[in-house]
């Protein structure tokens, strides 16, 4: 192994930072495109209003309904979400560890759907013991009046 001089006869003592800066520059560019994937969900369209943002728990349950009517259960600290199907909902939510610690659960319904789908729905909640529900909306920065 060599050793580099600076002509007068002494090592160098300067480290090369070159291939570290390579190898952060590789990491932020996987970092930046990994980023936006890690974010999962079931799309719905929520209804706007004017109300203040929700506080960002980490581990809170969340029981989506889409347009069609269809149903999933996820926790925001795991990714994904897992469909249920709306005559075993009661007996997923009564079986849920989390849920019967928490007693808390908020609800993500598409803008489209019927009131009183919506309504049955928060009513099993409530049979499955749940005590506090929060209907979850998007915040509107301006709205008609």
């Amino acid at each position: 192994m060599a050793m580099q001089t600076n002509g007068s006869g002494r090592a160098m003592s300067e480290i090369n930072v070159t291939p570290m800066v390579d190898v952060m520059l590789v990491l932020l560019v996987i970092f930046m495109v990994t980023a936006p994937l890690i974010q999962q969900g079931v799309k719905v369209d929520l209804p706007e209003t004017k109300a203040a943002a929700l506080d960002s728990k980490e581990d809170r349950i969340i029981l989506t309904v889409t347009a069609e009517k269809k149903i999933y259960i996820s926790n925001a600290s795991i990714k994904g979400a897992t469909e249920i199907p709306y005559a075993q909902l009661r007996d997923k939510l009564v079986g849920n560890a989390k849920l019967e610690q928490d007693k808390e659960i908020y609800l993500h319904a598409d803008r489209n759907l019927d009131y009183g789908f919506v309504v049955d729905i928060m009513a099993i909640v409530k049979d499955a013991g749940v005590e506090n529900m929060g209907m979850v909306t998007n915040p509107s920065v301006s709205r008609p009046q």
